[in-house]
């Protein structure tokens, strides 16, 4: 009789062990579905962080993705059942599929064809030689600029 009591106790702390962990399994996997989700309420907060004081969008979707959780489905499953009743913008990251791929990749492209364009522009500027004006060996107008400073000097003496 004692075998059999301690028997059973200990299939008994088995099952209650596997039930916390399938629990605690999908009580993580809702935290992680949850914090990939927005609110469609307008807030723009994630899904499970939404503080809106009686917002029914997040309770309905917290709801639905427990349903979700609680069923079994897949993360992918998941996400793109909220993806085909709320549309795309419900997803806190886009997808790196498709279009989305060129979202991602683009501002950086702009930003390195950006820097590229000024890097050479600068170079030619510096770069360019400097015109030399036809004339005397030195400077182009010495001559002439040294007339000018010198009707200046006789103009402003007092």
């Amino acid at each position: 009789m004692r075998n059999f009591v301690q028997k059973t106790a200990k299939l008994t702390f088995l099952i209650a062990a596997l039930f916390a962990f399938v629990a605690s399994d999908q009580d993580a996997r809702f935290q992680t579905l949850g914090h990939k989700v927005m609110c469609i309420c307008g807030c723009n907060q994630v899904l499970l962080e939404c503080n809106h004081v009686g917002c029914t969008y997040s309770d309905r979707m917290r709801g639905e993705l427990a349903s979700y959780v609680d069923r079994g489905d897949s993360d992918d499953l998941t996400l793109q059942a909220f993806v085909q009743k709320y549309g795309p913008t419900v997803l806190i990251a886009p997808t790196t599929t498709g279009f989305n791929r060129v979202a991602w990749v683009m501002p950086y492209l702009v930003l390195v064809l950006g820097l590229t364009t000024v890097v050479l522009i600068v170079r030619t500027w510096r770069t360019r030689p400097q015109v030399i004006a036809a004339g005397g060996g030195g400077r182009a107008g010495d001559a002439e600029l040294e007339h000018y400073r010198e009707q200046a000097r006789k103009d402003t003496e007092v």
